[in-house]
């Protein structure tokens, strides 16, 4: 892998991931683009115990340009993009329109019991390949790979940022989900924070650990295994599984079959079977209905200074799509009390994925 740090006009950083060693990185930004906005405020929720990023500069991001605009495709001579390139691999880069920066900010006083602070951290957009018209179920294993030693490196890049809590590699797919761009990509964020989600399986493994001695997530991924009703595709490196009290209609997570922390501890063998293993999964997601599946795909690593010996890599793929004509709202039990209801036997879902 060849890997090429350049700068974009206004100055975030744009890094190259190339299979070839001889890539020509050496195209320039020409455009003239605006300053860069001020960091994003977090303000403290006392009742949730929990941060909320206030970003109002990002209202006027792009949105849903058409395939000739789009701002992830290679730059042409009628379209210059965040990509100064004529043709890449993957490329990464800085948000221009970010939740969570470096750039200083004036923070306001809000009163009440909130507490306010910078938004410091980082946003990047990950481009999984230059092919406007593709999705990461089309990627060969070799460009999956590539974007798993991009997800790796931009990890333990991050993760080294002062500040920097956690480091959350994802993709949003689909106009259901919410997507601004159709071009296939995704995002990393930088929090300079634990996350609730993270905190709340942290504390549950924590207090498991505390019971029996073992590893939570290793249990639950054995108990699947072992079961078997549920698994949609293993290897010798990963298993696929929808999760017993799965939330979402279609929700399958990939866990790899031991315990590391993150991204940047995978093996070559590992990285290698996880591509052919993860886009036939996505795959047969498409092919329920025969319309492409909407699905946020998450992958949960360790905190960067927390928790990292309860922690277990997986990754958490879910669909708002509960049959062909059909999406789940959250609605009233969802959004006000996060009390889930799923419309789908998790058994079924799984039945229905393994194609039978």
């Amino acid at each position: 892998m060849k890997r090429t740090i350049t700068h974009l006009a206004d100055g975030r950083e744009l890094i190259y991931f190339d299979r070839r060693d001889d890539a020509d990185r050496g195209a320039h930004d020409s455009r003239d683009l605006p300053p860069r906005p001020p960091a994003s405020q977090l303000r403290y929720d006392p009742l949730l115990d929990e941060w909320v990023a206030v970003a109002g500069h990002r209202q006027t991001r792009t949105f849903l340009p058409p395939a000739d605009q789009c701002p992830l495709c290679p730059s042409t001579p009628g379209n210059a993009t965040e990509i100064p390139a004529a043709g890449y691999d993957v490329a990464v880069f800085e948000n221009r329109f970010p939740s969570f920066s470096l750039a200083p900010v004036e923070l306001p006083r809000v009163g009440g019991l909130s507490e306010v602070r910078p938004g410091a951290g980082r946003c990047e957009v990950v481009c999984f390949t230059d092919r406007h018209d593709s999705s990461f179920s089309a990627l060969s294993p070799g460009q999956v790979d590539l974007v798993l030693q991009a997800w790796a490196d931009r990890t333990s890049e991050l993760s080294a940022l002062p500040g920097v809590e956690q480091v959350f590699c994802f993709e949003n797919r689909g106009s259901e989900i919410g997507i601004t761009l159709a071009h296939p990509h995704g995002q990393i964020y930088a929090y300079p924070y634990v996350t609730p989600r993270t905190r709340q399986m942290l504390g549950s493994a924590a207090r498991y650990r505390e019971r029996t001695g073992e590893n939570l997530f290793a249990d639950v991924l054995a108990a699947e295994r072992e079961a078997g009703t549920r698994v949609v595709a293993a290897g010798e490196h990963w298993t696929a599984f929808v999760p017993a009290a799965a939330r979402w209609p279609f929700e399958v997570h990939v866990y790899l079959n031991r315990q590391v922390p993150d991204l940047s501890a995978l093996e070559p063998e590992e990285r290698a079977e996880f591509g052919p293993l993860y886009t036939g999964v996505l795959r047969r997601l498409d092919g329920l209905f025969g319309v492409p599946m909407p699905y946020v795909a998450a992958w949960h690593q360790a905190p960067v200074r927390e928790g990292r010996d309860l922690a277990y890599l997986h990754l958490e793929l879910f669909s708002v799509r509960r049959a062909k004509d059909k999406l789940k709202y959250l609605a009233g039990s969802e959004s006000a009390m996060g009390a889930f209801v799923n419309d789908v036997l998790p058994e079924e879902a799984a039945r229905m994925l393994r194609g039978e």
